[in-house]
């Protein structure tokens, strides 16, 4: 197998900079940074079964100011653990934060999208009590699939202040493609606000980010280009909904620096290839509120794997990776020394770029910041819409026919979304949902927002395929139809209109197959997680299409996967953008038998 492209370091030596002097981990009191070589970053890697990890706190600096971040045996992000599909590994996981630290006393971490015992998963207060300041944790689980994963805090805002690793396991059975060389490349956000004040930011001031909002001269210009009467209209529609259609993140670049492997685009991590190789890139979405764009101007990538399993190889340009999710990908650098490894944000407001070369020290143009993507009302799924000013008056969302009472419950299964979207009755005169789709699709071939007709090919869902069959085999025998919901002034964010602390568990019965259906009646994108078991996407048809752990929901979307219930205990389930779990949109789901 390939040597990772993150060497190992002393671990005596945990005081080190993160690249260049602007962007890094600076040493402690009395202590003297360890430099990494310019232009390139080198994390810790640790393999095989037996595993230390120390989490503790380390002062970093990314953007010219000292902060203190929360760092895994010294280093961001943690330390890249391979582990052997078949082994069982031991973990001991000591909590070393400081008293008074700003990141809470409890600690944790969840292996992310791994099969495991639920008491092993690492969620305070469903999965295990947590790791009290000065405990240790030992999780022990014998290591049952291959693939690009990661791991990071379940713990409070801790995830966003550092506390993020990538996870590689090297499958028992031979891949079905062939490498000469790999990089992991993990893109994470990074801000100098205490997670909790940023937070408390978005509670009061949510639109604090958007600073694109409309002008006089864009509505000139549509009023030309659309006539004055549409463009009217659509000025009132959104101005009753009390929303803009700049807003397509909470959180971008105005507050975040984005990071590649650590490191600023100023650091520009380097990964190494010889012409002509084939280069395997393990992607990972490790950041807390970021989705990124990933391209390599120059260069095809094709897609082998999606979230650690295998799918049939897809050739593209361009491919959007929510948080949370992972993609692997072959490249073939060759005819030029370097290439630029760019992923902007969604909104595309900022970017993290590093560069593939022959050698250290090389960078290759870095493209500009594509134009700002605007939402239309069809990307929300809104057939018919009535908002009153607060959000209260759901009065126009009733259609003849709905059956409030029965969403949200188990009902016949179906794979077809109805003509109208009915909505579930918790949502109807609530004060913490602010709309609905009334016409949501599976769009499951819409590369995204800001993406579509780029003159770049762009991933979709539609275009994955495992390269298996459904594992399972059986028809889901019931259905559980849930519902995004939010109200973007309140930041508040549930499922079916209610926060975690308001729902009851969702149940399922231990080894049965049942279909989930999500309906987004936000006009954000959710990628949703559910914990200890696979999620397997259908397509329009309600046909087996690609295995995954997470699952992008944009705005106006309804999409449907099944799940076998095979794993015993209480799990977590939520969305992965971490402002928006702690927020409400979060459930735990329990497997019984």
């Amino acid at each position: 197998m390939p040597a990772s492209n993150m060497s190992s370091i002393d671990p005596s030596r945990r005081r080190f900079v993160q690249g260049l002097a602007a962007a890094g981990l600076l040493a402690g009191a009395g202590g003297w940074p360890l430099r990494a070589s310019p232009g390139a970053m080198r994390g810790a890697a640790l393999s095989g079964t037996e595993f230390d990890l120390v989490i503790g706190e380390s002062p970093a600096n990314f953007t010219g100011r000292v902060r203190t971040a929360i760092t895994v045996n010294g280093t961001i992000p943690a330390p890249l653990l391979r582990w052997k599909e078949g082994t069982t590994v031991n973990l001991r996981v000591r909590n070393a934060l400081p008293a008074g630290s700003i990141h809470g006393h409890e600690a944790s971490i969840h292996w992310h999208g791994i099969l495991l015992p639920a008491n092993m998963d690492g969620v305070p207060g469903i999965s295990f009590d947590g790791i009290g300041r000065g405990e240790t944790y030992h999780y022990r689980f014998t290591v049952q699939q291959g693939g690009t994963y990661w791991y990071h805090s379940h713990s409070g805002f801790q995830e966003q202040a550092g506390l993020y690793g990538p996870l590689v396991i090297d499958p028992i059975a031979p891949e079905p493609f062939a490498y000469d060389r790999e990089h992991v490349v993990m893109l994470t956000d990074w801000t100098d606000l205490d997670p909790s004040a940023l937070f408390a930011r978005l509670k009061k001031m949510p639109g604090y980010d958007n600073y694109y909002k409309r002008t006089v001269g864009d509505f000139m210009r549509d009023a030309k280009r659309d006539g004055m009467s549409t463009t009217i209209d659509d000025r009132k529609a959104w101005g009753k909904m009390r929303m803009t259609p700049t807003d397509l993140s909470d959180v971008n670049a105005h507050t975040y620096t984005y990071l590649m492997n650590g490191a600023t685009s100023l650091a520009n991590w380097t990964g190494l290839f010889r012409s002509g190789e084939k280069v395997r890139l393990r992607f990972i979405n490790g950041s807390s509120m970021t989705y990124f764009d990933v391209r390599i101007p120059g260069l095809k990538m094709t897609v082998v794997a999606a979230d650690g399993q295998h799918v049939h190889p897809v050739t593209i340009d361009e491919f959007r990776i929510s948080p949370a999710e992972t993609y692997d990908v072959i490249v073939e650098p060759a005819g030029q020394d370097a290439y630029t490894i760019f992923a902007q944000d969604m909104g595309h407001t900022g970017y993290v770029s590093g560069t593939l070369a022959v050698r250290e020290g090389l960078r290759a143009p870095v493209p500009a910041l594509d134009p700002r993507a605007i939402l239309a009302m069809a990307d929300m799924g809104h057939g018919a819409m009535d908002h009153g000013a607060t959000g209260h008056d759901m009065a126009g969302m009733d259609m003849p026919g709905m059956d409030h009472a029965a969403m949200g419950h188990d009902m016949p299964a179906t794979s077809q979304a109805p003509a109208m979207q009915s909505h579930p009755a918790s949502e109807s005169n609530n004060p913490f949902v602010d709309m609905q789709a009334m016409s949501p699709t599976p769009r499951l071939d819409d590369p995204g927002i800001g993406l579509r007709d780029n003159g770049r090919k762009v991933l979709s869902y539609g275009m994955l395929k495992s390269a298996f069959d459904d594992p399972d085999g059986r028809d889901p025998g019931r259905e559980i139809e849930l519902h995004l919901t939010g109200h973007m002034e309140r930041f508040a964010w549930g499922f079916n209109g209610e926060k975690f602390s308001q729902a009851e568990p969702l149940r399922m019965n231990y080894g049965e197959r049942l279909r989930i259906v999500l309906v987004n009646d936000t006009m954000m994108t959710h990628p949703i997680h559910l914990h200890g078991m696979w999620s397997d996407l259908e397509d329009e048809q309600g046909n087996f299409l690609v295995r995954k752990h997470t699952l992008d929901i944009p705005p106006g979307t309804r999409r449907t996967y099944r799940v076998r219930a095979d794993a015993l205990g209480g799990w977590a389930y939520h969305c992965h953008l971490l402002f928006h779990m702690e927020a409400g949109m979060m459930r735990e789901v329990r497997v019984e038998e």
